[in-house]
């Protein structure tokens, strides 16, 4: 199995050869920083040797999460040269991910990104067993004490959802919107309850009708759920799937439209696509980086639970292009509701219900981000 792995494991970018001294000495105090706190000596190490591994659940051209992580490691390899970016895909959220992260280990990785939900687990045990290592989680939150090196970090996924809920709420005829999704995790269901809350801020007369592939690329499945939403009278459908291209693509051969996640697949949907919301990992995996090279991410923003939104302006999360459809007074909503969510709102300022008519949030009240990726239900109007 490791030796599979092995012949899996692929460089991103080129390397080049030679590195500059300052950078070596950099990530060598980092390295030995980390050893220190746990009493032991660290390996030695140049920069040329400071490999950056990447571990995705799925493909990394799936047309959806794992291909915008992708996107994000290439930009890494760009921006960093002299140290050799090593990609593993279809990595699976079981301790498989740690043995995949300890092949990266001995081939040379001193920083990870584990960027799947599932990873943290796996993500953690790694870190713990390798003070020398940085690992980072894509989405996760760590109760308690952080280890010196490990952080997690994530956008806020919601609020660009929400204004995409707002132009499905002003385009749906029916008023019955479609939401097909993975699993209950916080991401999901955050992105579930914004769209619909959206959808309901500009017409209450909606519903969300919900279903669950189990699985985060299925096409089949995939296929499934959309045809089960369109025979109910659904005639606008959103996702948050892992691969997201046959979705958008049933809807399109229905003649209905598509609101998209985590990449712009408006090509797929010429006729249907309203817009959606994509991840730009780029700029953020480079920050965490440089902090890392620079040999001060212990007690930094990243050495902990880190959440970028509308409100710190630095979102990896953003709002897709608008497809042919969505007129000007809607973008205008959509422009209005976003200025209020950056400075003194939320896409779930209160009151907020659970679809069982339990209040989950009191009126007036602008829940922080730690709040909202804890919520574990629907809200009124969605089903499923």
């Amino acid at each position: 199995m490791m030796e599979d792995h092995r012949r899996r494991i692929r460089p991103v970018g080129r390397a080049k050869p030679a590195a500059i001294a300052v950078l070596a000495a950099l990530v060598g105090t980092f390295l030995a920083a980390c050893g220190s706190d746990t009493g032991s000596s660290s390996p030695s190490t140049s920069a040329t040797d400071a490999k950056i591994g990447f571990i995705f659940v799925g493909r990394k051209d799936d047309y959806g999460y794992n291909q915008a992580a992708y996107q994000g490691s290439h930009e890494v390899a760009q921006a960093f040269p002299k140290n050799k970016v090593i990609i593993q895909e279809d990595v699976p959220e079981t301790d498989q991910a740690a043995q995949v992260m300890e092949q990266m280990i001995g081939d040379g990785a001193r920083l990870i990104f584990a960027t799947s939900y599932g990873h943290k687990d796996a993500a953690l045990k790694v870190a713990r067993n390798h003070p020398e290592v940085v690992v980072v989680h894509q989405g996760g939150l760590v109760d308690g004490t952080m280890p010196d090196n490990f952080g997690t970090y994530f956008g806020t996924v919601y609020e660009p959802v929400y204004l995409a809920g707002i132009v499905a709420g002003l385009t749906t005829k029916t008023n019955k919107l479609g939401y097909v999704y993975a699993f209950p995790i916080p991401q999901t269901r955050d992105d579930v309850d914004a769209f619909h809350l959206g959808a309901k801020s500009v017409n209450p007369a909606v519903k969300t009708i919900t279903v669950s592939t189990a699985n985060w690329c299925d096409p089949a499945k995939q296929r499934e759920a959309a045809r089960t939403l369109l025979d109910q009278g659904v005639d606008v459908i959103t996702q948050h799937q892992g691969c997201t291209g046959m979705i958008i693509k049933a809807t399109e051969e229905a003649g209905k439209f598509s609101v998209g996640s985590h990449v712009n697949a408006s090509a797929l949907a010429p006729k249907g696509w309203l817009t959606g919301s994509e991840w730009r990992w780029g700029p953020l995996y480079t920050k965490i980086v440089r902090k890392i090279l620079d040999g001060k991410f212990k007690g930094s923003e990243f050495n902990a639970n880190y959440r970028a939104g509308y409100k710190t302006g630095d979102s990896p999360f953003v709002q897709s292009d608008y497809g042919p459809s969505v007129a000007d007074d809607m973008k205008k909503k959509v422009d209005e509701a976003k200025a209020k969510i950056s400075k003194d709102g939320s896409p779930f300022t209160g009151p907020v219900v659970d679809n069982k008519g339990v209040t989950r949030i009191p009126a007036g009240t602008v829940p922080d981000y730690r709040t909202i990726e804890s919520i574990d239900y629907f809200v009124d109007g969605v089903t499923g």
